[in-house]
């Protein structure tokens, strides 16, 4: 199920993963693996895929 307002999530946290999405965005272009991008943003691997 999508929630209209991100999950539940407060705005700041909402926003913070907002800033992961942009930064990981950035990375795919540049050649960077899953799991570059995942130890890099301290995030899991399966946030990563695209």
């Amino acid at each position: 199920m999508r929630y209209a307002q991100g999950g539940g999530l407060a705005a700041e946290r909402r926003a913070f993963r907002e800033e992961l999405r942009m930064r990981a965005a950035e990375l795919f272009p540049q050649g960077w693996s899953n799991a570059q991008i995942a130890k890099e943003l301290r995030i899991s691997e399966r946030s990563v895929q695209h």
